[in-house]
């Protein structure tokens, strides 16, 4: 009777722990899969490293032409801080322009005072200047745009903007260059 009594606890505990090691092992593959998803997903999403643009050039070309601050922010897809840009409180008529390669992309009609400390405007010069591509990065879900003809990172479209298109298009000042109209 105590061995077959015996027999029951043992086969209780075994069973027991198999499920809640099992509960473990799943618990684990889980967080792993979902770490490699969201990994595999910010990967996919980083699209324009891989398309064709008109101008293209080695990062040691773009670093002749560009400030070490400009390179890092429209290359490795950096930002400016805040309220340090030259274009931020920019009041002048006339146009913004890629700082990388020239392509109209603002013009100052559309700029307005976001509050945020970037140059921001609710539409760009040409629809076709600017690549809008999702953003993962730092676990955020932004759209990333781009300048459709060299790649330049120029910053980030948001959906608080004013009328008449409700967008935000919050740019790095170093993306930037600005003619006077």
């Amino acid at each position: 009777m105590q061995y077959q009594s015996l027999n029951v606890h043992l086969s209780y505990l075994f069973i027991y722990n198999f499920n809640h090691f099992s509960m473990k092992k799943i618990f684990i593959v889980a967080i792993a899969f979902l770490f490699t998803a969201c990994n595999a997903q910010t990967k996919t999403n980083n699209t324009t490293t891989s398309k064709r643009f008109a101008i293209t050039k080695t990062d040691a070309e773009w670093k002749k032409l560009l400030t070490p601050i400009a390179f890092e922010v429209t290359r490795k897809e950096g930002t400016e801080q805040a309220y340090t840009g030259k274009y931020w409180d920019n009041h002048e008529k006339g146009i913004y322009s890629c700082v990388c390669c020239g392509l109209e992309l603002f013009n100052s009609e559309t700029k307005f005072e976001s509050g945020t400390g970037w140059p921001s405007f609710y539409q760009p010069f040409n629809k076709i200047n600017v690549l809008d591509e999702t953003d993962n990065a730092y676990g955020m879900d932004r759209t990333k745009v781009t300048c459709s003809r060299c790649g330049a990172h120029l910053g980030h479209v948001f959906t608080d903007g004013p009328k008449p298109t409700g967008l935000r298009y919050c740019m790095n000042s170093v993306s930037l260059s600005f003619t006077k109209k």
